[in-house]
């Protein structure tokens, strides 16, 4: 098996086309899928054994008035059968090394506490743990009132 990992280009959406299953959380919209490519500060490294996407993990760069370039981590996943192979540590060294072309000074990452698998990939690329509490607004659902 040869598994080869990229960054995809606003022009490779059909590799887009062969998915394993389990590599997103949900089915891919082919409109979303070809905005995320088009903006430069998305990014997405996926792993293709063959024409088969096995693995991805996507990014975001963002800018702050008061901080330098981050580069944002957003998700990892990799299909069941391919998985604990190295193929998500490679996917983030590659988002990693286009950071830091990217003249990113930090990376980073969240996840849930019970999520044992992903703190300990994370934890495999030197990642560091810190206390951090994570909240969701749920902006689609109707509400009364403030948000």
């Amino acid at each position: 098996m040869t598994i080869v990992i990229r960054i995809l280009q606003p022009d490779q959406l059909h590799v887009l086309d062969c998915v394993a299953p389990d590599v997103f959380d949900y089915q891919l919209n082919r409109e979303w899928s070809a905005a995320f490519l088009a903006d430069p500060r998305h990014h997405l490294a996926v792993a293709c054994d063959g024409q088969r996407v096995v693995g991805m993990a996507s990014a975001v760069t963002y800018f702050h008035p008061d901080k330098p370039i981050q580069l944002w981590i957003n998700e990892v996943g990799v299909s069941s059968s391919y998985q604990r192979q190295g193929i998500g540590r490679r996917l983030l060294q590659t988002l990693f090394a286009l950071g830091q072309e990217l003249g990113c000074q930090e990376a980073w990452v969240g996840t849930e506490l019970e999520n044992q698998p992903a703190r300990r990939l994370y934890q495999s690329v030197a990642g560091k743990a810190e206390d951090f509490v994570m909240y969701s607004f749920h902006l689609a659902e109707e509400k009364s009132g403030d948000f």
